[in-house]
């Protein structure tokens, strides 16, 4: 029989959503192919899985490079011994950081948009065009608390994710009836992984109000396994201890 095969855009550390993501689908049988924009990061993922049993194929590529993007799926779906084409599509890739709303640049605000929206887009365009003739799949964007609302000093930031989140649903409208699950995740928290680890220093107890990365990739498995009768468009995740 051949293995199912899922792609994974945005992964970067080990210790990221990204790679919660690629480990969790190949704990489940899935080939992975991991995209990043960093080699050593995503060949340090696709080891891992190795080591586990699994299987994996790190492919560097910036998801807003239109030529690159496309490639990656022509030979992702491209017919391969052993391994199906895929049916998982996940587009996770982000850049964030604060600029005051009166020192944010053109160019500033171009490069936001083009990691955070136009990436999805492009993604979410190769998959749909792959997906549909095969009549099945699922896609998933990862969103954030600015998807919803944007905060003071991340007007760049919220208006990319925003963009994301209405790309997002266009294309659950669009494609659902075609048989294919499209979904978008809010990520409303911090998220217990490298970036937040590498900033500050942790106090005892810290962790409880992050969102573990094993906890979201388990979500996004759920998503994609659900039932056509009961398709989640959006799920938003947030930790217990975080205030609405």
């Amino acid at each position: 029989m051949s293995r199912p095969s899922a792609i994974v855009v945005g992964v970067g550390a080990e210790m990221g959503l990204g790679a919660a993501l690629c480990r969790r689908f190949a704990s489940e049988g899935y080939h992975v192919i991991i995209a990043g924009r960093t080699a050593e990061k995503i060949e340090k993922v696709a080891a891992t899985i190795t080591a586990d049993g699994g299987t994996a194929e790190p492919v560097a590529v910036d998801a807003a490079d239109e030529a690159a993007a496309v490639r990656l799926f022509d030979d992702a779906f491209a017919a391969r011994d052993g391994i199906s084409p895929p049916d998982l599509v996940v587009f996770n890739a982000g850049i964030n950081r604060p600029i005051g709303f009166r020192d944010v640049t053109v160019e500033d605000f171009e490069e936001f948009w083009r990691v955070c929206c136009l990436g999805g887009f492009i993604v979410g365009r190769e998959a749909a065009k792959h997906l549909v003739p095969l009549g099945r799949g699922t896609v998933i964007f990862t969103g954030a608390s600015a998807s919803l609302r944007g905060k003071a000093g991340f007007a760049q930031f919220a208006a990319a994710k925003a963009g994301l989140r209405m790309i997002s649903q266009s294309m659950a409208r669009e494609f659902g009836p075609l048989g294919i699950h499209v979904a978008h995740t809010i990520i409303d928290g911090g998220i217990d992984g490298e970036k937040l680890r590498s900033r500050r220093v942790l106090r005892e107890g810290d962790a409880e109000g992050l969102l573990n990365i094993d906890a979201i990739a388990d979500s996004y498995w759920h998503i994609h396994r659900q039932h056509p009768s009961a398709w989640t468009q959006e799920l938003d995740l947030r930790p217990f201890k975080e205030t609405f």
